[in-house]
């Protein structure tokens, strides 16, 4: 039986993980901890504070605010 390739912002978690060394979930509770709101803000954070790529940043945003409920 075959599996749908992932897609989507998870699709660039193995090569995340390979160029940055540390594990998705690692990069999760990082976003979570780091105070910063709002997407963009917190990919500049990535970026800035981590030298990690745009497109990287952008698909790790995307992932976790995907998974954490919205403020009200």
């Amino acid at each position: 039986m075959m599996t749908e390739p992932v897609k989507g912002p998870a699709s660039y978690f193995p090569s995340i993980e390979k160029k940055y060394g540390r594990p998705i979930a690692e990069w999760k509770d990082l976003i979570r901890a780091s105070g910063v709101t709002g997407h963009m803000k917190i990919v500049n954070w990535l970026k800035n504070e981590h030298d990690m790529g745009h497109g990287h940043a952008n698909a790790l945003v995307a992932h976790t605010l995907a998974e954490s409920p919205r403020p009200r």
